[in-house]
């Protein structure tokens, strides 16, 4: 399996050529380029021109290019489409995705505009009922027509939606991190925690990478490229990470081990799930440094 590294995930508004432009060097995996929340009602016919030129012009080299577009309840969404359609950039994220019948919306704008199949579908979780759903909408991922391969929490929005307090650890947001992980990971797409909103507390950010990566987390969104660093640091596997997995997939191919769920390792057993892991572990290594070089 190949594997897309989606560690870090930026915000870049759609409406600043400047920031679109200095995404193209930036270390950073994957580049957002929006037109939703960071784009001013009067300002999202330009934007969206804007976005459009800059996906056309390319230059992003590895990083991959996404477009938020507005709301399904907003008057922009179509035209949104349209554009990023005939743009080409590797996804569209929906915003506020609290059913699976939105997809189909978006799926029928695709088709009406003749986006090409390769263009991806992510989705935003960011509602009290797209909580409750999460399984529901992370299983139109199974529907090869609807395209979805990436979920992205959008924990401020959620965080105002239900009143839930933003606080070290996020204890209130756990449970819901979870569900969408859980559904994230039952039917095969990647999930981006959300933002961290303190720009000045480097050390706050960094404990919420570590904590998005133990809970499982594919990759983290950002606000500002001073947050790539610790967040690519974060969610790479470490050379120890690496060199036990190395051993653990040489371990199951020693001759003697053929066909055995379980071998001995360094003192402690280990099964044929942590080869499992071990393979995904050095895909994400070997994605990586390709992308570096």
């Amino acid at each position: 399996m190949t594997f897309h590294p989606r560690r870090s995930v930026l915000y870049m508004p759609g409406s600043n050529v400047r920031a679109i432009d200095k995404a193209r060097s930036l270390n950073v995996d994957t580049v957002v380029l929006d037109l939703e929340d960071s784009v001013a009602p009067q300002s999202k016919a330009a934007a969206r021109r804007q976005v459009v030129e800059a996906v056309r012009a390319g230059g992003f080299g590895p990083r991959e290019v996404v477009v938020r577009i507005n709301g399904l309840d907003t008057p922009w969404w179509t035209d949104d489409v349209e554009a990023a359609a005939h743009a080409k950039p590797d996804a569209v994220l929906v915003p506020k995705v609290s059913s699976p019948r939105q997809f189909d919306d978006v799926i029928q704008r695709f088709i009406a505009v003749g986006a090409e199949h390769e263009l991806r579908l992510w989705a935003m979780l960011e509602t009290p009922l797209a909580m409750l759903r999460a399984d529901r909408i992370a299983a139109a991922a199974e529907d090869p027509e609807i395209r979805l391969t990436a979920f992205v929490m959008g924990t401020n929005d959620l965080a105002k939606e239900t009143r839930a307090k933003m606080m070290p650890g996020r204890a209130g947001m756990l449970p819901w991190l979870m569900t969408c992980l859980a559904a994230a990971r039952a039917y095969g797409v990647d999930i981006i925690d959300g933002v961290y909103n303190d720009l000045g507390n480097a050390e706050g950010f960094a404990q919420e990478c570590a904590q998005a990566r133990d809970l499982g987390f594919d990759g983290k969104s950002l606000i500002h490229p001073s947050q790539i660093e610790t967040c690519n640091n974060t969610f790479s596997p470490t050379p120890d990470e690496i060199a036990q997995a190395e051993k653990i997939i040489a371990a199951f191919a020693l001759p003697e081990n053929t066909g055995k769920g379980v071998v001995a390792l360094d003192g402690r057993m280990i099964e044929r799930l942590h080869a499992e892991q071990a393979r995904r572990t050095l895909s994400i290594a070997e994605a990586i440094t390709a992308r570096a070089g």
